[in-house]
């Protein structure tokens, strides 16, 4: 915050560009309480876990209603997306409930999300260094038709690594953090507990790494526009002051490239033929079973590798409109706006509900009505 602010008055052109054509959100402390102990404690006689859970004691990371699951479970019973949707899948009734087992700060994450049509995130955490990006939950293997019957507590000790559509340009937004950070590709010297994960790239996919259900990334991701990575900053979990500089220059560079692929895909916005925009609108790029839904002023962003795609906007009441974007490898998002007419459609289903939902008889002219013909005529009429 302080480098931004005063790169900004210094005139830097990188900085006053990035600030002047990006609404960035900071968030100094998801988990205050945790924070306080660790502070305590220091950097000599912290541990990992020290600080890591609320006071209330919930890791605020995988607090997150499991949404993956949900939408995998309605995959394979064919659901969707026309009766399941790919996309801002609904927050479950029980969770919402105000006995449920969820944080306040997690509840206040979710509405801030809710609130504002954020596109591009993430959240820094420590005590490793690599990138971790969705999906962050394991999908269980499929059982073999052979295969005994399973008991409840059964955990798979081989699930699947189940990708996300938006998988290779995840694998971009983690490759530009890590291969800007001055140490996080050096991979040769191993993880900071362990051995390399990372396939010396300094990225992972969280379910290959260490996976959970509920996690932060896996509900940005299905629940909003947003597409969310965890950035590990450093094998310390909680620096000694005299570090913290270093620590700054390391993630520098990754922070600034990092915010700037934001402006990366395609933008626009979506209108009717008087010019009103037209919110809630889903926007569907061909070839990524992943929509995304305009802000309540048309607007939308939709990151994406570059490349040529096929486009559609669509809404209810709203014929869809198609179109071809071509997304190029230099920052700057192409513009690519739709403006829809109105349907009939509306109206038509409104007539299929009144007649039952069954088609509507053909009138022969000539041949007698018989009484329910007549009461439908006197109904559309």
């Amino acid at each position: 915050m302080q480098f931004l602010c005063k790169e900004y008055q210094d005139g830097n052109p990188r900085v006053r560009s990035l600030v002047t054509d990006t609404r960035i959100h900071l968030v100094p402390s998801l988990n205050p309480d945790g924070y306080e102990l660790a502070r305590e404690a220091g950097s000599e006689l912290g541990n990992w876990a020290l600080g890591h859970w609320t006071e209330e004691g919930f890791d605020l990371f995988e607090n997150f209603p499991d949404l993956a699951s949900a939408l995998w479970a309605a995959e394979e019973r064919r659901l969707v997306p026309h009766q399941f949707p790919n996309h801002h899948i609904p927050i479950p009734e029980h969770y919402l409930a105000e006995d449920a087992a969820v944080a306040v700060e997690t509840r206040a994450v979710m509405a801030w999300m809710d609130k504002n049509p954020f596109v591009l995130g993430a959240n820094l955490q420590g005590g490793e260094k690599l990138v971790s990006f969705p999906f962050d939950t394991a999908r269980p293997s499929p059982p073999t038709p052979a295969a005994a019957p399973r008991p409840p507590d059964y955990e798979d000790e081989h699930p699947e690594l189940q990708e996300t559509p938006d998988h290779a340009v995840f694998r971009w937004l983690a490759i530009s953090y890590a291969s800007a950070h001055l140490t996080m590709t050096e991979t040769f010297r191993g993880g900071c507990h362990a051995q390399d994960v990372t396939d010396a790239m300094g990225i992972v996919q969280g379910a290959k790494w260490h996976p959970r259900a509920g996690s932060m990334n896996d509900f940005s991701y299905l629940h909003t526009n947003c597409l969310e990575l965890s950035v590990y900053l450093g094998c310390d979990k909680f620096p000694h002051e005299s570090e913290l500089q270093q620590e700054w220059e390391n993630n520098k560079e990754s922070l600034l490239t990092f915010m700037e692929q934001v402006h990366r895909g395609i933008k626009g916005v979506v209108t009717d033929q008087q010019g009103e925009p037209i919110a809630n609108a889903t926007i569907v790029v061909g070839g990524i079973n992943h929509n995304i839904k305009t802000a309540s002023s048309g607007d939308y962003w939709r990151i994406l590798n570059p490349g040529e795609y096929r486009v559609s906007a669509r809404a209810e009441g709203y014929n869809p409109s198609v179109k071809t974007c071509h997304v190029l490898y230099d920052i700057g998002a192409t513009q690519c706006n739709f403006v829809l007419s109105r349907s009939n459609w509306k109206r038509i289903r409104e007539i299929m509900a009144m007649n039952g939902n069954r088609p509507i008889r053909l009138v022969v002219p000539g041949r007698p009505m018989t009484p329910r013909e007549r009461l439908r005529l006197r109904m559309r009429l």
